[in-house]
């Protein structure tokens, strides 16, 4: 029932979203909840093709998600919390899209972050605790930036920020405002350095996964940044923010190479198109950053909807080392996967080209330095990379396992889902752009340039099935470049400076001070020297009065020896 109703809601919000646009209209509501004198509370909602868009295509994947999820969590008892729990997701980001004022997104951006540590938690393990308390710490430094804004907000007298986002963006103040939502987004979006929960948060159900990855949790902060846009045309902002964007597709891209946890690859390839996200929208293209959102979420929430299936088959296994074959034991679900990963990849006419190559052809043509450029160029390659060593490891030999697990392509409500979603994939990317982009930009550039992005995907490809194939010298070759595999492997070692560089280290050294000052010389020289002396001081005069009457005869014999003495002498 969820599902239909949600499915109807998606269809009517991308068509008011198509109406919005061609009408060039927007809806801004303000309904006063409660007027007290002088005091007044309002709720303001602003309804924009944007918002529109963005709402159908977050409710049409959760309707998917959830239909995909009664099968797959079919041996679930509490598969009723699990589908109330994703609508409760769904509300809190229905909030934060269409709120212009920040008191109500910090409504929707605590909404998600709850919602999101209960999901990572499901399972009930220690991995999944880990996970959910790594997620929530990461995330709280994000809603503190956004009380900060809050309170700084009230030097304006409001917290509509749509009112002074053109009137007052050059003040301080509003840069100020922009920073700390920039610091919000980032750990939202899990830019660097916030970006170890985002694999983390794998511990999570696989239908959360495909919801959260594509069209809700982490894309909260990119769509809170596009709103926030203006503020970025500020030369430092913009800076930092296409410098810790570029560095996060870099990372995560290189990241994925060495992985072979499945869910754990397509959560660094989220990573990697979120920083390509961030960092577009940093050199001031939010449309673009927008549209090439909507159609990751399409391509990714496939991925990992492919994903669930083949992890369902293999008896919860994620290892692609023990995958292979599949697409003779599993071929409508092999074929999927390899859309959304040519998707991914850019693969002509497919959804992610459309907004990939538009990115790359942009970035050619504008005015930004030569770091960044390379770095652009060489994540596209690094994506190709990962997914086709992907491709090889899953689909191509036999399949290493076959005695333990039988395989067959998963039941028909699992595969609707995931052909719907392939179609979506297909066609998604080319009527998007005839619907945003109605009258074509003049991009104008050399033959070697327009090549420039197809080569790089050539050459990433090639390295991918390099990579892939398995030899006794690459792997020699391996463990002499240990030391730089295990850091590229391990995003950086940042999973373990935001988890034992926060709480280890100062913890061993209080453990240090304890044995030192507490247990040591302070406890000494202190509260047990004092009392050790005062207990000998006791325990002497103690002594004196026990024997007093010796005491007394043994000094008056002393004295009376030493007059003798004194007389004779």
């Amino acid at each position: 029932m969820s599902f239909i109703i949600l499915m109807m809601l998606a269809i009517t919000l991308v068509s008011s979203g198509v109406y919005f646009i061609m009408q060039d209209l927007v809806y801004f509501i303000e309904w006063e909840v409660l007027s007290l004198n002088s005091s007044s509370i309002v709720m303001t909602f602003l309804f924009d093709w944007m918002s529109l868009m963005f709402m159908g295509f977050v409710l049409f994947i959760a309707s998917l998600v959830i239909y995909y999820s009664e099968d797959y969590m079919s041996g679930d008892i509490n598969i009723n919390r699990f589908i109330i729990l994703v609508l409760m997701f769904v509300l809190s980001m229905m909030f934060l899209i269409i709120s212009p004022n920040l008191i109500s997104i910090l409504l929707g951006w605590d909404g998600l972050g709850l919602v999101s540590y209960l999901l990572v938690i499901y399972y009930q393990n220690v991995k999944s605790y880990n996970a959910g308390m790594l997620t929530a710490l990461s995330n709280r430094i994000g809603d503190v930036a956004l009380l900060l804004a809050i309170a700084w907000m009230l030097n304006f007298g409001s917290w509509n920020y749509i009112y002074y986002l053109e009137c007052s963006r050059d003040s301080t103040e509003m840069v100020v405002i922009g920073g700390l939502v920039m610091l919000a987004a980032m750990t939202k979006s899990a830019q660097i350095p916030f970006s170890s929960w985002l694999p983390a948060a794998m511990a999570a159900p696989t239908p959360v996964s495909a919801l959260v990855h594509s069209s809700t949790l982490v894309t909260a902060g990119v769509y809170l940044l596009i709103r926030f846009n203006v503020l970025l045309a500020d030369q430092w902002l913009g800076s930092c923010l296409l410098f810790f964007g570029g560095l996060t597709m870099f990372m995560a891209g290189a990241g994925a190479n060495f992985e072979f946890d499945l869910k754990k690859i397509i959560a660094l390839s989220t990573l990697s198109q979120l920083g390509l996200m961030m960092s577009i929208l940093a050199m001031g293209f939010p449309k673009l950053a927008f549209f090439h959102l909507l159609t990751h979420a399409l391509f990714k929430a496939l991925l990992f909807m492919c994903a669930g299936a083949i992890i369902h088959n293999m008896k919860d296994s994620q290892d692609i080392r023990f995958m292979g074959g599949l697409v003779n034991q599993m071929p409508l679900t092999a074929a999927c996967l390899n859309l959304s990963n040519l998707a991914l990849c850019g693969m002509p006419f497919l959804a992610g080209f459309y907004s990939k190559d538009l990115i790359l052809e942009v970035v050619c043509l504008s005015y930004v330095n030569m770091f960044s450029f390379v770095l652009y160029f060489f994540s596209t390659g690094l994506t190709v990379c990962y997914s086709l060593r992907l491709v090889y490891y899953s689909m191509s030999g036999d399949f290493n396992v076959g005695a333990l697990h039988p395989l067959g392509d998963e039941g028909w409500l699992m595969l609707r889902g995931m052909l719907t979603l392939s179609l979506m994939a297909v066609l998604g990317g080319s009527v998007l752009s005839w619907v945003l982009f109605p009258t074509p930009s003049m991009i104008c550039l050399p033959f070697s340039m327009k090549t420039l992005a197809l080569s790089v995907s050539l050459i990433g490809g090639w390295l991918g099935y390099e990579l892939a194939k398995f030899s006794l010298g690459y792997n020699l070759q391996t463990l002499r470049m240990h030391l730089m595999t295990s850091f590229l492997g391990s995003m950086w070692f940042l999973p373990f400076l935001s988890t034992y560089g926060v709480s280890n280290y100062p913890l061993q050294l209080g453990k240090y001070a304890f044995k030192t000052f507490d247990q040591g010389w302070s406890e000494y020289c202190g509260a047990q020297g004092l009392y050790k002396t005062f207990t000998s001081w006791g325990s002497m005069s103690q002594g004196w009065q026990n024997n007093d009457l010796k005491t007394y005869l043994i000094s008056f014999m002393f004295w009376v020896i030493i007059l003798f003495v004194l007389i004779i002498f």
